[in-house]
C-alpha cells in the first residue's frame, strides 16, 4: 500500500499538481478498451526522463508497483495495474515531437505522442511514417511501441518494430539506457530495443523514441473485388502477394460482416458474396498505380473475383473502404458480448484457418464474423454471444480456445497486434513450450528482478 510519506516523496519530484489520488482519477485509469477494472492507487505524470528514474528508484526499493501508461487504449488489458500501485501516464507532458531530421529521415518523439499528430507532421515536409493502428487518432507512440502495434498498411511497410531503430528507456532501478543506433546498420550487441518492442511495459519505461520515416508515395487507388465464398478470397489474398504486386493494405470482411454492415447502414453491399477484398496500392505515378491495380484484378478473378472494382476518386475510395472501418461496431448485431481476437497465420493458411473458423462457429453454436488484415496473414475472430446467458458465453470462451489452438497449429500465433496483457495471458502455454515460457520469465527477472514493472502481464 502507498503510504503519505510514498505520497510526499513523489509529490517532491513532479510537483503537487501531477499527482492524483482522488476517486475520479484512479477511475479514469483504471480500465481499457477491455473494460475490466483495476483501481490504481496514485497517477503520476512525470515532466521528464529524469522523473521518471527517480521514481522507479524509489518503488523499486520500496516494491511499489508501477503500470506505464499510454492512451490505455488496448485491448488486452495490457496497461491495467492489476495490483494497483502507480500508474505512470505520458500524455501530460512527454507528449513532444523532439525532432524531424530530414537529412536522415528519422523522427525522435517522447512515448506520449499521438500517432497520427506524428504522421501529420512528417507529412507537412513530404515523409511518410506508415504504422496506421485503427486507433492512431489517439493512441500513443509509446503505446504502439509497447505493444508492437500494426495497421491496414502493414501488408506492404510491416509494422511498428519495422521503423524503430532507437529507445531511451528507465530500467526498474532507475538506470536509463539507450537501445539502439540512429544508424541503419547496428550489430554492435544485444538487440535490446529488439527485446523492449512489444514487452508491454514489463521490462522498462520508454523516455524517447527514434523512429525511421519514408518519402511520402503520390499517389493512392482503391479497388474492392467480391467473391462467391470467403475461401476464394484467401486464396486470392496470398497469390496477389506473390505476383510481384504488393498492395498497402489488403483487407477482408466474409459473409457475415458484409451483412451486418449492410442491415446497419444500407450501403448497397453484395449481401451474398462469401466475402469482399479491399486494397489500396500506391506510388508516384498513375501509369504505375494502374498497372498494380491489373495485375490485382487478374489475379483476383483468377480465383473466383465476380465483381472488381475501381475507385475514380477519394469519395468513391471512401464509400469502399467504409464497411470494413464500420465492421467492428456493425457486428453487434449478432450478440451483446464481442469475444474479439486477432490471430495471425502465414498468409498462404488464410485459407485454412477461415475454413477452421467455420467449423468451430458449427461446433460451438454462435456466429464468428471474421475480418481484417489479411494482407499480412492477421485475422480478427469475432465470438458474437449472448452476455447475459453462461451457458453461451461458456461456449463462446471454449470457442475462443479452438480458434488459438487452430491458429498456432497452421505455425500462426494468438497475437497479431493487440498483445497478450491480462486476457490472452492463460492461453501462452498454446503457443510456447514450458523451456520458451521459462526463457520470457528469465529475460523478465534479468531487467525487473523485484517484479515492479507492470506485474502480472503476459504469463509471466
Amino acid at each position: 500500500m502507498i503510504n503519505k510519506q510514498d505520497i510526499i516523496h513523489f509529490e517532491n519530484i513532479v510537483g503537487k499538481e501531477n499527482i492524483y489520488s482522488d476517486k475520479a482519477h484512479l477511475i479514469a485509469y483504471s480500465y481499457d478498451a477491455t473494460k475490466v477494472r483495476y483501481e490504481p492507487e496514485l497517477v503520476l505524470f512525470p515532466k521528464s526522463e529524469q522523473d521518471i528514474s527517480d521514481i522507479l528508484k524509489y518503488c523499486n526499493k520500496k516494491g511499489i508497483t508501477i503500470t506505464p501508461r499510454g492512451a490505455g487504449s488496448g485491448f488486452t488489458g495490457g496497461s491495467l495495474p492489476k495490483r494497483g500501485g502507480i500508474m505512470l501516464c505520458f500524455e501530460k507532458h512527454m507528449n513532444k515531437i523532439l525532432e524531424i531530421d530530414m537529412q536522415n529521415m528519422i523522427a525522435i518523439v517522447q512515448p506520449g505522442v499521438i500517432n497520427r499528430d506524428l504522421q501529420k507532421e512528417v507529412e507537412k515536409l513530404g515523409l511518410f511514417y506508415p504504422p496506421d493502428p485503427a486507433s492512431q487518432d489517439y493512441s500513443t507512440l509509446g503505446g504502439n511501441v509497447s505493444e508492437n502495434a500494426g495497421g491496414m498498411r502493414a501488408a506492404k511497410y510491416g509494422i511498428t518494430k519495422d521503423f524503430v531503430m532507437a529507445l531511451r528507456a528507465v530500467l526498474p532501478n532507475g538506470e536509463v539506457i539507450r537501445a539502439g543506433k540512429k544508424t541503419i546498420k547496428d550489430v554492435a550487441g544485444y538487440n535490446i530495443a529488439g527485446i523492449l518492442i512489444a514487452s508491454e511495459g514489463t521490462l522498462a519505461v520508454i523516455t524517447e523514441i527514434t523512429l525511421k520515416l519514408l518519402p511520402k508515395p503520390k499517389l493512392t487507388k482503391t479497388a474492392m473485388g467480391v467473391f462467391p465464398t470467403v475461401e476464394d478470397a484467401m486464396n486470392a489474398v496470398f497469390k496477389t502477394m506473390a505476383s510481384g504486386v504488393i498492395p498497402v493494405a489488403m483487407e477482408f470482411l466474409d459473409n457475415l460482416s458484409i451483412r451486418a454492415v449492410e442491415e446497419k447502414f444500407h450501403k448497397g453491399l453484395p449481401k451474398d458474396a462469401g466475402a469482399i477484398l479491399i486494397c489500396d496500392v500506391d506510388g508516384d505515378l498513375d501509369i504505375e498505380l494502374d498497372m498494380q491495380l491489373e495485375t490485382i484484378e487478374k489475379v483476383f478473378k483468377e480465383n473466383g473475383c465476380k465483381e472488381f472494382k475501381k475507385a475514380k476518386d477519394q469519395n468513391e475510395a471512401n464509400d469502399l473502404w467504409f464497411a470494413r472501418r464500420n465492421a467492428s461496431q456493425s457486428i453487434t448485431i449478432y450478440g451483446s458480448k464481442k469475444l474479439n481476437e486477432d490471430i495471425t497465420v502465414p498468409r498462404s493458411k488464410l485459407p485454412d484457418v477461415l475454413k477452421g473458423i467455420e467449423e468451430i462457429s458449427k461446433k460451438f453454436n454462435v456466429k464468428i464474423p471474421c475480418f481484417g488484415h489479411t494482407g499480412d496473414g492477421n485475422v480478427h475472430v469475432n465470438v458474437m454471444v449472448d452476455g447475459s446467458k453462461e451457458e453461451e458465453l461458456k461456449r463462446g470462451h471454449e470457442a475462443i480456445v479452438e480458434v488459438f489452438k487452430l491458429a498456432v497449429s497452421l505455425e500462426g500465433t494468438l497475437s497479431g497486434e493487440h498483445g497478450i496483457g491480462l486476457s490472452k495471458a492463460p492461453f501462452m502455454n498454446i503457443a510456447f513450450s514450458d523451456a520458451e515460457m521459462e526463457l520470457f520469465r528469465s529475460i523478465k527477472r534479468a531487467f525487473d528482478p523485484n517484479d515492479i514493472l507492470n506485474p502480472g502481464k503476459m504469463g509471466l
